[in-house]
């Protein structure tokens, strides 16, 4: 009988702990690394020859929202794909737990909004087999799962399980109300959340917003709210927050509560914010975090937005232009009001305005002229002649041809094509100097991966594989040795997930084989394997020989074994 289950032999070993990489055989047994060192293939009921690769721990993706997607996905694609062996979800103080059955619905037109997950999907994909915190975790165990999942207590289901969303909005919540929901915080990490998640970016400015185009309600979080939010976390000693704010709240909530703060986001100066306006210079941001960290003694991280930016969109269902009124009006109801919106001239008007005003469409640096016309659905009408017309062109080259504004371009079109029409932004590039300081800033987590959300407009879910490759291998910004630490033991730490994140005997055998020469991501495409016939926007991976979950292979040379060896990891309680 073979000693190990699989033996990965001859690769580089690189253990996330920053250690100089050295070669070794890797051993697995009983789904935990059992020996690194020289060991018999002979010993093995599976051998990998990994000669000419990298042997590194599973990454670590803190900031995700596969709440929905991994009842239906068990790989949570795009994050398994990329290398990611754990994920935690519950982000930006969204989710949908607790909830009452009859506020389930409009649980899911929240997050039809804010993190842009299609509404009949989730009506389909979910199974909804839970009414409080604790049994949503017991939902998501006994789920299949191809990586391992950790979750937040997020803000926001606890406002609508007390309060309710709208009334919260309203008024003020009671004394006995914000102590119930600080009790439900306590007994969700009492049973394995790791902490409680907030998105607070006030009433304005805001590109994450509830489906009817207000403020989500811990937007409108008090700061009395807050700290008794915070005090509650503190309260069990141990656990996390995750905040996407300013960064004073962050400093504020690691005051109060004495617990790590992971902060989002660090952004490279220019770089587009897909939460908000950047409020700060990477370099005003980073000279903060040192202060707080190291003169005032808080913990509090900051996932760092480490992939280029592109999008590619249609006015379907666009919601990461809501920071600015006249497209956040014109882009919320039913797809017949949208289209008169934004045909009206008078909003049009509006909309040059701004466009006159920020420079690039949205204000976000893409140049509108540059913008292209890459798909027309084949369901509207007229769609031959659309596409022959249209599809391959810039905006720039259509407003010409048709001696039109670049805005009535690109709106007219979206218009005619019953808003099913896709556009492709340029590739908003970071300059390899700025994302170096963010990426290896003192509290840096790389990441911002924001995978099951708004996956109609984004890929930053390939982001492991965008900093092996580009950021590393091309432009040299850190060794792999810190990479490796960066993107798994780093964020593991911060988050409190023990014994996870490296290599070493007897931890869990969450492990990555590639070839540091060839690991990247695969060009963008369109899918159509979401519950209800929805489509998505992916990058696969390239490069990856092997990704090991729990000492069991989930992908070989990027095709899924179909198998499930991921756990829900109960924070504090394993």
């Amino acid at each position: 009988m073979a000693t190990y289950d699989l033996v990965i032999k001859g690769g580089t070993v690189i253990d996330g702990l920053q250690t100089p990489r050295y070669r070794a055989d890797v051993a697995i047994a009983g789904g935990k690394i059992v020996h690194i060192g020289k060991v018999r293939s002979s010993d093995a009921a599976e051998v990998v020859d990994a000669t000419g690769r990298v042997v590194a721990p599973g990454v670590v993706d803190l900031h995700t929202h596969y709440d929905s997607q991994l009842f239906w996905d068990p790989w949570c694609t795009m994050s398994g794909w990329h290398g990611v062996t754990s994920v935690v979800i519950g982000n930006c103080g969204f989710g949908f737990a607790p909830c009452k059955p009859v506020d389930r619905e409009r649980a899911m037109l929240s997050l039809s909004r804010n993190e842009a997950v299609p509404m009949e999907t989730m009506r389909q994909g979910m199974p909804w087999d839970w009414e409080t915190f604790p049994e949503f975790l017991d939902s998501v165990e006994r789920t299949p799962k191809g990586v391992n999942v950790m979750s937040f207590v997020p803000l926001a289901p606890l406002y609508g399980y007390v309060v309710g969303l709208d009334v919260a909005k309203g008024r003020p919540v009671t004394d006995e109300e914000l102590q119930l929901m600080c009790k439900l915080l306590i007994e969700g990490m009492e049973v394995g959340g790791c902490g409680l998640s907030a998105q607070i970016l006030g009433d304005v400015g805001n590109v994450q917003l509830d489906y009817d185009g207000t403020p989500m309600v811990t937007d409108l979080m008090s700061e009395r709210d807050l700290r008794a939010f915070s005090q509650a976390l503190g309260a069990l000693g141990r656990g996390v927050a995750q905040v996407t704010s300013p960064l004073e709240t962050a400093a504020f909530m690691a005051r109060e509560s004495g617990r790590p703060i992971i902060w989002n986001a660090l952004l490279a100066d220019g770089a587009l914010n897909q939460h908000g306006g950047q409020q700060m210079s990477h370099r005003d941001a980073l000279t903060r975090l040192t202060e707080l960290n190291e003169q005032e003694g808080l913990r509090v991280f900051a996932q760092a937005l480490t992939t280029n930016f592109a999008s590619e969109f249609t006015l379907e269902d666009y919601n990461l232009a809501d920071a600015i009124p006249c497209w956040k009006e014109a882009l919320i109801g039913t797809i017949a009001e949208k289209r008169v919106k934004l045909a009206d001239p008078r909003r049009r008007a509006q909309m040059k305005q701004v466009h006159a005003e920020r420079g690039g469409l949205f204000g976000a640096g893409y140049v509108l002229a540059d913008i292209k016309c890459h798909w027309i659905s084949s369901d509207v009408a007229d769609a031959r002649t659309l596409k022959d017309t249209y599809e391959g062109y810039t905006i720039g080259e259509i407003a010409a041809r048709e001696n039109k504004h670049p805005i009535d371009a690109m709106l007219d079109l979206a218009v005619a094509g019953e808003l099913r029409v896709g556009f492709a932004t340029p590739l908003l590039r970071t300059p390899p100097q700025a994302m170096k300081e963010i990426a290896t800033g003192s509290v840096s987590l790389p990441g911002v991966s924001d995978g099951g959300a708004h996956t109609k407009f984004v890929t930053t879910a390939r982001y492991p594989s965008e900093l092996l490759g580009l950021w590393v291998r091309e432009h040299e910004i850190m060794s792999l040795e810190q990479a490796h630490w960066r993107l798994s033991a780093y964020p593991a730490q911060a988050a409190g997930l023990k014994g996870r994140g490296f290599l070493a005997e007897d931890a869990p055998a969450d492990v990555i084989v590639y070839d540091p020469d060839t690991v990247d991501s695969l060009p963008a495409e369109r899918v159509w394997d979401y519950p209800a016939g929805e489509w998505r926007l992916i990058q696969k991976a390239t490069g990856y020989d092997r990704i090991v979950v729990n000492g069991t292979t989930t992908f070989v040379d990027g095709e899924c074994t179909q198998t499930t060896p991921g756990r829900l990891l109960r924070h504090g309680t394993e």
